[in-house]
């Protein structure tokens, strides 16, 4: 393992692009995590150099060092990891785990959660935006509604702070549970492991242990984030009783747009086009997202053929590297005509001679072999 290639580590070519090796990270990472596999130390090494390649490949400046020089160039540039490889790496693993990953990686993973706390520090929401807001990106005042201690009870849900022993756990915090000849010990369902339980109800907060504030927050939303794209607001989560703020996460759901198609970082567009036109050809105009383009049909064009323009489509949002714009032809037939119409449609037809009729070349053989099977009977 040591000498293996970070290419062939995460199982892609080293033309992958940043979404696919983003993708093939998350699928070992989770295949190989500590936590799915406990006590195996195979897995766990495996974890190790997933996390290292991901750094690596992640990261333009390093994957060109590395494609240029291998593992040893990066080594005599003291290409280690760094504070934001890991936030990116935590983020995914958020991502992932549902927020509060305690791995050690940076930022949220070093709190430790109160096992009193009634609530989690971190939480998400869900933010809309517009089909052009995500394509270039936008700054966004958000309000939100976050939780702080109860100030009554100090965030116990107790009346005046007193708690008592769980008559669950017996102050354990576990609760043993036995099925055939094994014993399990489990986290006690009702104290959630802290042994203690409120002797009365808070007053003020009901027993849920918090009250709750408002603020708005605003964020920066970089170009090219797409539907279930998350991003971390760091210090804008719940409040613990010590005053410390967790991460508010940010899910964003991107609108459809009434002409545009995204798929990725590429743009999708019809282009309606009359059946002459197919057929003479013609430079007409399209809409594009940054403007308008010249569309230059040929004679011949066919119905849901595709154009495509490089570079036309959407900024990445870790690279900045733009996708295509393809438009896609759909012819439409006339559905009306007129008696002079159809007499001109008629008389072209006819000046085309055979090649107006493709079905009958396409069709002579298969007449024949079809009576020759009756006239054999």
């Amino acid at each position: 393992m040591e000498t293996m290639d970070y290419y062939e580590i995460l199982q892609i070519g080293r033309n992958a692009s940043g979404a696919e090796i983003k993708k093939a990270y998350r699928k070992l990472a989770i295949q190989y995590h500590p936590d799915k596999n406990p006590g195996d130390k195979e897995a766990e090494e495996k974890f190790k150099y997933i996390n290292e390649a991901y750094e690596i490949l992640s990261n333009d400046e390093k994957r060109q060092i590395y494609d240029r020089y291998g593992k040893e160039g990066l080594e005599r540039r003291g290409g280690g990891f760094h504070a934001s490889s890991m936030d990116d790496i935590m983020d995914i693993f958020n991502s992932m785990f549902g927020g509060g990953f305690g791995g050690g990686f940076g930022g949220s993973s070093q709190r430790q959660r109160d096992p009193s706390a009634k609530y989690p520090l971190d939480f998400e929401i869900e933010l809309r935006l517009e089909f052009n807001e995500a394509v270039f990106g936008t700054k966004k005042t958000i309000p939100v509604t976050y939780k702080t201690p109860c100030s009554a009870c100090g965030g116990t849900g107790a009346d005046k702070g007193q708690m008592e022993t769980c008559p669950t756990c017996g102050g354990q915090g576990q609760v043993v549970m036995r099925q055939g000849f094994m014993t399990f010990a489990q986290e006690c369902p009702h104290c959630h492991g802290t042994g203690q339980r409120a002797a009365r109800a808070c007053t003020q907060c009901r027993g849920k242990g918090y009250a709750t504030e408002k603020q708005t927050v605003t964020i920066d939303i970089p170009a090219g984030v797409d539907t279930g794209n998350r991003l971390r607001a760091q210090g804008y989560g719940n409040e613990d009783r010590y005053g410390r703020r967790g991460d508010l996460y940010i899910t964003f759901f991107v609108e459809e747009d009434e002409h545009f198609i995204r798929e990725g970082n590429d743009i999708y567009i019809e282009v309606p086009i009359f059946f002459t036109q197919c057929v003479l050809g013609q430079t007409i105009t399209i809409p594009s997202l940054r403007g308008e383009l010249e569309l230059n049909l040929k004679p011949g064009t066919r119905d849901r053929e595709q154009f495509v323009f490089n570079g036309e489509g959407v900024a990445d949002v870790h690279s900045g590297h733009k996708g295509r714009l393809i438009a896609q032809i759909k012819m439409i037939l006339p559905h009306k005509l007129t008696a002079e119409q159809k007499e001109q449609l008629l008389t072209l037809q006819q000046s085309f001679g055979i090649e107006s009729h493709p079905y009958k070349n396409t069709f002579e053989q298969a007449f024949k072999r079809v009576k020759s099977w009756f006239s054999k009977e």
